[in-house]
């Protein structure tokens, strides 16, 4: 079993020192003799023995009291080469399935940028901070904004974080770690008030658009768990919508809500009604319930001939059908996910924030409280009639005030012998240049 010692020792190099007559010299006497450096020697885990030089006592030192706590508890291994092309390629094989599919495009997007930047042959190892910092700065000039380099640097955070744990990285060594995110003031996130809902909703003319709109502005559900419901996840008796995972069967795709867990949401009697009319006119066997006929034509033709991808939108043009019928309706151009922004900022209006967590899917109330409460107009009219009952009454000051008089007057003398000042100075000052210039023209006779 190799040692958990680690050593400090002599390292000598050059020519073995000779006495007068030609003889080597024993190694007792090559200290003033033979030149040295400090080298610090340990052994990994595997037995494989380990070494580093330093040109001082006290740098191999400090060195062996770093290595030394690694060595106990089994860190004493040294990272594995691999160079940023590897690992971009080994990255891409081992998140699939574990992260979703657009997660993993971020990571490899980010990654591959880097990679331009670095060179895909450098050692993933020899990446510094003040690389990520040349990168950042570099993408910043480019013109993206602050927000999508701030997503960068998270998924390369990310990324080097899974390096260190897969032994490509020393612990500690993430170059990542010592960057802080930009700061980036917050927009006011967009609020689709009921009038304007209905104003998009008497314009849509298709039955099943006009349920997953109500569906998705009631129940708060993004648009990747609407596109993937099936007509098992209603309850019409209960008036709710579960949103769980789904298995592959026959027509129904594998699929995975964003929270992986299970969560039932409530559906009002104005949802129930459209689904249930929908449901009467969707195309028959159709699992998905927002699936209308010429998509389920190509949908069931492409799943029986094996050329579907996995991933693939189940729905295409939603959110270009949504914003068309918002230009119609002459409002704000909202996006599906502000419907569902909506929906919890109504949620938070009457209900607690737990509850609210829970409906919406959020595994962590921050997100809830930070990203998806917008404030109102009926919220902001509350706030200001709550001053105006806190405030009451307020006397006006009369036109005549004594303070307001006496400081007026006291303004106006101030004023007045300012202009005084300034006037005699201006007048002192051409003085002074009429006659400079009378001097300068008649010259002082020798």
């Amino acid at each position: 079993m190799a040692t958990t010692k680690v050593g400090v020792y002599r390292s000598f190099y050059g020519s073995v020192p000779t006495d007068s007559s030609g003889r080597p010299l024993p190694e007792s006497e090559w200290l003033k003799k033979r030149p040295f450096s400090w080298v610090v020697r340990w052994f990994s885990t595997d037995g494989n023995r380990y070494s580093r030089s330093f040109r001082t006592r006290k740098e191999a030192e400090r060195f062996a009291e770093e290595r030394q706590s690694d060595v106990r508890e089994g860190k004493a291994d040294l990272p594995q080469r691999i160079t940023v092309g590897d690992y971009f390629r080994e990255h891409g094989a081992l998140m699939k399935g574990s992260v979703a599919p657009k997660t993993l495009h971020i990571h490899l997007a980010a990654l591959g940028l880097l990679a331009d930047a670095v060179g895909w042959d450098r050692p993933l190892g020899r990446i510094t901070t003040r690389d990520v910092e040349r990168f950042r700065a570099t993408r910043l000039a480019t013109g993206i904004a602050p927000a999508s380099a701030n997503r960068e640097l998270r998924a390369l955070k990310r990324i080097f974080s899974l390096a260190v744990a897969r032994g490509y990285i020393a612990e500690g060594a993430n170059p990542c770690r010592p960057l802080s995110l930009l700061k980036v003031g917050r927009k006011r996130p967009p609020y689709c008030s009921a009038e304007d809902f209905q104003a998009v909703l008497r314009l849509a003319q298709d039955p099943g658009f006009q349920a997953m709109l109500v569906v998705i502005y009631t129940t708060g559900l993004r648009v990747q768990e609407a596109l993937n419901l099936t007509w098992g996840d209603i309850d019409f008796a209960a008036g709710q919508v579960h949103v769980t995972r789904k298995s592959a069967d026959g027509l129904v795709q594998e699929w995975r809500p964003k929270d992986h867990e299970m969560r039932s949401v409530p559906l009002p009697p104005q949802a129930i009604d459209l689904l249930t009319n929908w449901q009467s006119l969707a195309p028959e066997n159709c699992p998905y319930i927002f699936m209308e006929a010429g998509r389920w034509d190509y949908y069931r033709q492409r799943v029986d001939a094996g050329q579907w991808r996995g991933g693939q939108w189940l729905i295409n043009n939603v959110l270009r059908r949504f914003q068309t019928l918002c230009r119609k309706a002459g409002i704000e151009a909202f996006t599906l996910h502000d419907l569902r922004r909506s929906c919890i900022t109504n949620w938070a209006a009457h209900l607690p924030i737990h509850v609210v967590q829970q409906l919406a899917g959020h595994s962590d109330i921050k997100t809830t409280q930070h990203y998806y409460l917008a404030v109102r107009a009926e919220d902001l009219s509350k706030a200001q009639a709550v001053q105006a009952q806190l405030l009451g009454p307020v006397a006006q000051a009369g036109a005549t005030d004594q303070l307001l008089t006496k400081s007026a007057s006291v303004r106006r003398a101030l004023g007045q012998r300012l202009s005084r000042g300034l006037s005699q100075a201006t007048q002192k000052q051409g003085l002074g240049k009429r006659t400079l210039q009378d001097s300068n023209l008649q010259p002082t006779a020798p």
